[in-house]
């Protein structure tokens, strides 16, 4: 370990920080991505999301972080077992790392602990393209294997001083190549062998959940100023440049992808503005380190235009990815790893490199696609071993019966058991005049033929405006209310865009309003429909009715046929 006189606590207070912080994007990519899915997959999201968090942490410990910084075994490309489980860890040396001059003043567990949250977060990536078509036990033993044979040989090549692709002069500052090219490769060669969704693409799914996977998006951004900031282990300049690049690009991507959108399909959208935040992540993560804030606008403003148009890939290609990984990942990562060899400047790092447009000629340019190639390659190749082995013996891809309701078959529940209809504006639950009376125990339904006539009112409805409607029926003399969502065949069915894929809507959002109300009070109770709901409006008056009666179930003290037993109108 470190001697005490050689740690700085500045800089491990900030390594500790920016753990914590690229800990937190983890969730935050959850519930990006759970968002942006049906809500009848989203815990299923939500868990293959948070699975790497345990899955990854002790594969990382026991073998991860050895294979990637111990000392080197075989010429630059794989560390050795020296450090299994961290053995002998408290006598290691300090952590090399190609980014940082001269000796690490931070202690070796705190960096242990940074590069585990990169291992943590890479494989979840690969999660947005293969929504609703992994089995559980296959993700796990996929993770366990993914997270021990291709994450750690490439952070290697690249993170690690020793590693023969850094030894040539390739730079990835945060993970363009090493997290976001291997994580695009990786999702693409598992998309091989789980195939398509039912009914893709013309039955692509929409975001069930527009404000969840903002609030994930807001998340992964916050989270991003520990991934590019943290990286050069130190409280200083550089890290300034890194965080101010980080965010100064995700703002570029945001503009210029809006921009499209509104020029394009004429709306600028609230997921549009976040997928082109992250693509501008994605795509300053290798550059944030090694390039001026003017330089990272350009680098950002690129991302949100290519990104937005490699979107179209999946067309061209054939393949289905569900939540555009490739597109913004995987090409966004490609993308800022070449740009570092125009944009980078040595004034900027002076570990660093000039770029081409910065009087650097053609070196690191050169540098970084040998580097993407090679890493693509490894992580698509391997990767496809890994998931057809899977897929032979325990299984991958779910059958196309099981992805249907996929949370109530894999959690045995659903993400959401509440129904918005039934409240009022003030977020009180209403009930229907059902529940109006005193619940009399074991009660139980039966004919009343000796009541008064009634119909049965039926409204299907676009808006209601259900305390006044509520209290209007009532008043109108209906005896009970009910509300229901419904889907109908409509003239107005419209179509929904979501990242340029139009989807249409066969069967328009309704609200079912049946009321029982007595014949002489019909009248009344369309009027009040009327008065309460907005836009279209259809429905149609059962008549003669016959409203049941609730009656005291049998128990030891009573006789259901006795004349005298109690009866309860409903």
């Amino acid at each position: 370990m470190l001697a005490e006189t050689v740690i700085n606590s500045g800089d491990t207070a900030w390594v500790l920080i920016s753990a914590g912080l690229v800990l937190f994007m983890v969730p935050g990519l959850a519930f990006f991505y759970a968002g942006l899915v049906r809500g009848s997959s989203a815990l299923v999201m939500l868990q293959q999301n948070l699975v790497p968090l345990g899955l990854v942490s002790i594969t990382w410990i026991v073998f991860g972080y050895s294979f990637a910084f111990s000392g080197d075994w075989g010429s630059g490309f794989l560390g050795d077992l020296k450090l299994f489980g961290l053995q002998d860890i408290h006598t290691a040396a300090a952590p090399g790392f190609h980014l940082i001059e001269g000796a690490v003043a931070v202690p070796t567990l705190a960096f242990v602990a940074y590069q585990m949250m990169f291992a943590i977060i890479t494989p979840a990536l690969i999660t947005g393209a293969t929504a609703n078509r992994l089995k559980p036990l296959g993700w796990a033993v996929l993770l366990v294997l993914w997270s021990i044979i291709v994450y750690p040989p490439i952070a290697h090549w690249l993170f690690n001083p020793e590693g023969w692709l850094a030894l040539r002069g390739a730079q990835d500052w945060a993970g363009g190549i090493v997290v976001h090219a291997s994580a695009g490769a990786a999702a693409l060669a598992i998309l091989l062998v789980v195939g398509k969704r039912p009914g893709w693409p013309n039955a692509e799914a929409v975001p069930h959940s527009v404000p969840l996977a903002l609030i994930g998006a807001g998340i992964l951004w916050f989270g991003w100023f520990g991934f590019n900031a943290g990286d050069g282990l130190a409280a200083d300049g550089v890290a300034a440049q890194a965080l101010i690049n980080t965010h100064i690009a995700a703002a570029g991507g945001m503009v210029v992808w809006l921009v499209i959108e509104r020029y394009t399909e004429g709306k600028a959208t609230a997921i549009g503005g976040i997928t082109g935040a992250v693509a501008g992540l994605a795509t300053v993560t290798p550059c944030a380190g090694f390039v001026s804030t003017f330089s990272a606008l350009a680098i950002g403003a690129l991302a949100g235009l290519i990104c937005h148009f490699a979107l179209a890939l999946k067309s061209i290609f054939k393949f289905d990815d569900a939540l555009d990984v490739i597109a913004v990942h995987f090409v966004g990562g490609i993308l800022g790893s070449l740009l570092l060899g125009l944009f980078a400047e040595k004034a900027i790092n002076p570990i660093g490199r000039d770029g081409l447009l910065f009087g650097g000629g053609l070196g690191l340019l050169g540098e970084q696609a040998l580097a993407l190639v090679v890493v693509i390659a490894f992580s698509f190749v391997v990767t496809w071993l890994i998931a057809t082995g899977i897929e032979k013996t325990i299984g991958l891809k779910l059958a196309p019966k099981d992805q249907v309701n996929i949370d109530r078959r894999q959690q045995g529940m659903d993400a959401y058991r509440y129904n918005a209809a039934f409240v009022d504006a003030g977020g009180a639950p209403q009930s229907s005049g059902f529940d109006g009376g005193a619940t009399v125990e074991g009660e139980k339904l039966a004919p009343n033929p000796g009541a008064q006539k009634h119909e049965l009112i039926t409204a299907v409805l676009q808006t209601i405006e259900s305390e006044k409607l509520r209290e209007a029926l009532l008043a109108a003399g209906a005896e009970s209310i009910v509300v229901s969502e419904a889907h109908v065949s409509a003239s107005d069915s419209d179509s929904l865009k979501f990242r340029g894929q139009r989807n249409d809507v066969v069967f328009a959002e309704r609200l079912r309003v049946e009321v029982l109300a007595p014949s002489d009070r019909t009248q009344a109770v369309l009027d009040a429909i009327n008065r309460h709901s907005l836009g279209r409006r259809s429905g149609f008056v059962q008549q003669s009715a016959e409203p049941l009666s609730g009656q005291r179930a049998p128990d030891s003290d009573a006789d259901p046929f006795d004349p005298d037993h109690t009866e309860v109108k409903i």
